[in-house]
C-alpha cells in the first residue's frame, strides 16, 4: 500500500493506493490516528486507487471514526470504486462515514 499525503488549503489529504488489509492497515492506522488527534484538524481519505479493503482496514478506520469525532476532527472519505463501496454497503458502514463521490467534494465537505 502507499499513501499520499498533501495540505489541500488547510485539509490534510491521503490518497490510498493499493491493498488496505492485516498486513498494511496497523501502519495506516497509525498515520491516520497521528492526523485525527489534532482536534479540529480535517482530513479526507481518497481511496480511488484502493484495491482491496478487509476487516483489519475497517477496523483502522472505525478506529479513527471515533477518535475524529471525539476531538473534533472532520474526517471524509471519497473515491469509493463499485466494489469498495458495496463492502461498505454490505458491512454496514456507509451512515457511518462522511462519503462522496470526488476528491473536490470531499475537500469542500471537510471544510
Amino acid at each position: 500500500m502507499l499513501v499520499h499525503e498533501e495540505d489541500v488549503g488547510g485539509v490534510t489529504a491521503l490518497a490510498v493506493k493499493g491493498r488496505l488489509d492485516s498486513n498494511t492497515a496497523p501502519e495506516f492506522g497509525t498515520r491516520l490516528e497521528a492526523i485525527v488527534a489534532t482536534p479540529r484538524n480535517r482530513l479526507v481519505v481518497d481511496f480511488g486507487d484502493l484495491e482491496y479493503l478487509s476487516s483489519a482496514g475497517f477496523r483502522v478506520l472505525l478506529v479513527a471514526a471515533k477518535r475524529a469525532e471525539h476531538v473534533g476532527t472532520r474526517l471524509v472519505l471519497c473515491g469509493l470504486s463499485a466494489n469498495v463501496r458495496q463492502l461498505f454497503d454490505l458491512g454496514g458502514f456507509l451512515d457511518l462515514f462522511t462519503i462522496v463521490g470526488s476528491r473536490a467534494d470531499a475537500i469542500a465537505a471537510a471544510k
